[in-house]
């Protein structure tokens, strides 16, 4: 059997990743690029006798390696790996989507051009005329909508079709600037080499260094951004040209998505239109995890009496029993209960509005406001990410090409609440905020508490990210290319595959690794004693100092200290401490408000608490994945201990506060 490599190339939202998974099926693995945090995939098909090893490189904009994801396409290109390239386009916004395809064009002449999204494109009123389009670029073209696996079978064929035809001497070029031509013309080396390197994109080999002085020397003044804005501009009239000779619209383009645009992105309506959306999402999340807990915890809590009594079969001692049930099993099965359905329902939402192509929406509306604090307009997709788990979020960071942008997003990501701590905070405003409201009133106010919330971690998030930026990581502020993908209706099976594979069942993984010993120090300082006190009561003690200080007591203190797993169990641990018991145990809303007003709460201690539920210690996970993700420990030790100051100053400025007004 022949076997060939192919490559499969393209911006992003062109429907690249459907195409690779359309043509592999379950016949792939993913990872990461070597040395790199951009994620990879490769997948396997067969054309008859030829099996097919298929290489997804990360979508962008241009090969200009700019980003690690531009070096990763350019240097697998140019590698030579690829028996065939199979470069995706939208049919929707061709002439965009074309530059890049030039650009790997001039690289392999061994190209098969995909044009995917060709029933979108109809339902556009668009016309692509593929035979006038492949006789240009000199290389096949295929029709595709891949969402219908329509034209799937054709590109297949093609593709291995291409990689088999001999590699003969290739004329297709583009035609640059006179001075450009020039210096190309004396460098002894392809053209698409030339270019990369009188734009200072690769080091010369010994043997180019003496013509590449001379060719540098007929582009005169022509160097660095303007030469490479020069070529890009030849570039892309060479696009526009090729697709308006190519295409035509029988009505005006994306009318529906520039009336949705003035809605979603407009200055009167932009904001408060992504406000409601989130609540929505929030609203959601917060009420319909309520029962799967609640079912999914008194499963996994019924499964703790068999296992003691399988351990007692064992021979194992009480002691024993004990860690392993009541310690490590009962926080791992908390943390499982409580962490899951939220993450189940609010990843998907996220990737819903994703999918449908509202989220580059929200990285437009917030892009100046990020800007103006040293930061980049993706953190805000970042930061929403964020609302559903802080891990996942920092993981994210990766859309950012710019190292300090990057980096500050990655610090300031655990400064928004993930779902973790939605329960406490919703506890807490349930308890000491709604007072005797009931009905719809309650929940109206009990949402509007709640968002009110949101906003203040974002504004914290904001200064957060000014604050470093004038300090720690001084820098410019980066410019990017941000595409506003057409409105479309999303997939849900795919949506819900990709959301609970990719990251529900990633995160959930990473926080039982943190929980299962962190269960076991929860029991061990519950059951051993210091002069007939509980090592669990003598912690909250040394503390207490510092709490009274931040208008809290030291068990509020220890309880988010034990939490760091997941903050899940903070209000667990806590009733647990008050009550004086030697395991976390469920307490209803009712007693536990009561047990809290028994041991000197008020609304004041509840508004410090919630302050410090925002901003205390990121949790166990999100400090891993940080350190994976920054490869620093001192850069870790900055995102752990920022929200920690913002807790410690917060807390303190409001007791006093508190107390200068009593």
């Amino acid at each position: 059997m022949k076997e060939i490599t192919a490559a499969l190339a393209g911006n992003p939202n062109v429907g690249k990743s459907t195409v690779f998974n359309a043509l592999t099926g379950l016949h792939q693995h993913t990872g990461n690029w070597p040395g790199k945090t951009v994620s990879s995939a490769e997948g396997g098909f067969r054309v008859g006798d030829t099996a097919v090893r298929l290489v997804d490189l990360p979508g962008t904009y241009s090969l200009s390696a700019d980003s690690p994801e531009e070096e990763i396409a350019q240097d697998y290109l140019l590698s030579g790996a690829a028996d065939v390239t199979v470069a995706v386009a939208d049919a929707t916004c061709l002439a965009r989507n074309l530059s890049l395809v030039l650009q790997i064009r001039q690289i392999t002449p061994r190209l098969v051009l995909c044009v995917n999204l060709l029933d979108e494109a109809e339902k556009e009123g668009v016309e692509t005329d593929l035979s006038a389009l492949s006789q240009r670029l000199s290389c096949p073209v295929i029709g595709t909508a891949a969402r219908s696996g329509r034209g799937l079978s054709a590109l297949a064929a093609a593709l291995v079709e291409e990689a088999a035809r001999p590699e003969t001497p290739d004329s297709w070029r583009i035609v640059y600037p006179e001075p450009v031509e020039a210096a190309l013309s004396i460098l002894p080396c392809p053209r698409h080499r030339g270019l990369l390197l009188l734009c200072e994109e690769v080091p010369p080999r010994p043997e180019e260094e003496s013509a590449l002085a001379r060719a540098r020397e007929t582009l005169g003044s022509l160097r660095g951004r303007p030469l490479r804005d020069a070529v890009t501009a030849a570039r892309v009239r060479r696009a526009e040209a090729v697709a308006a000779a190519c295409q035509r619209w029988r009505k005006p383009p994306h009318r529906l998505d520039r009336r949705l645009d003035r809605l979603f992105t407009g200055r009167l309506v932009g904001l408060p239109a992504m406000l409601l959306l989130l609540g929505a999402v929030f609203y959601l999340t917060i009420w319909g995890a309520a029962a799967p807990s609640a079912f999914l915890q008194k499963l996994l809590f019924s499964l703790l009496e068999p296992l003691g009594r399988g351990l007692s079969t064992l021979g194992a001692p009480e002691w024993l029993r004990g860690l392993l049930c009541d310690g490590v099993y009962r926080t791992t099965a908390w943390v499982v209960a409580v962490m899951l359905p939220p993450m189940a329902i609010f990843f998907p939402l996220f990737t819903l509005l994703e999918d449908a192509g509202y989220l580059p929406r929200v990285a437009f509306n917030l892009d100046g406001l990020f800007c103006r604090c040293g930061g980049h307009g993706r953190q805000s997709l970042t930061m929403c990410m964020g609302f559903g788990c802080n891990a996942c979020g920092v993981t994210g960071c990766r859309i950012i090409d710019s190292p300090r942008e990057r980096l500050t997003a990655q610090l300031t990501n655990s400064l928004v609440p993930c779902n973790g701590r939605f329960p406490t905070l919703v506890t807490l405003l349930t308890l000491f905020f709604l007072g005797n409201t009931a009905g719809p009133l309650r929940r109206l106010l009990g949402a509007g508490l709640f968002l009110a919330i949101i906003v203040f971690s974002v504004l914290v998030t904001l200064l957060s990210s000014k604050l470093l930026s004038r300090t720690l990581l001084r820098g410019e502020v980066s410019s990017f290319s941000l595409e506003l993908p057409p409105y479309r209706l999303p997939q849900v099976g795919r949506v819900l595959v990709r959301s609970l594979l990719d990251r529900t069942l990633f995160v959930l993984g990473r926080a039982v690794t943190v929980a299962v010993p962190a269960g076991a120090l929860i029991w061990v300082l519950a059951h051993l004693t210091v002069s007939g006190r509980p090592l669990l009561t003598v912690l909250a003690d040394f503390l207490q100092p510092l709490g009274g200080l931040m208008g809290l007591d030291g068990m509020v203190l220890l309880a988010f200290l034990l939490a760091f797993p997941a903050n899940e169990i903070m209000l667990p641990i806590l009733a647990m401490g008050y009550l004086s018991t030697s395991v976390m145990a469920e307490v209803d809303t009712l007693r536990l408000g009561a047990v809290l007003l028994s041991h000197g709460w008020s609304w004041q201690t509840a508004v410090c608490a919630a302050v410090l539920c925002l901003f205390h210690l990121p949790c166990g996970t999100t400090c891993l994945t940080l350190l994976r993700e920054t490869g620093s420990k001192k850069w870790t030790l900055v995102g752990m201990l920022l929200p920690l100051f913002w807790g410690l100053f917060t807390c303190c400025l409001l007791h006093g506060l508190f107390c200068i007004v009593s």
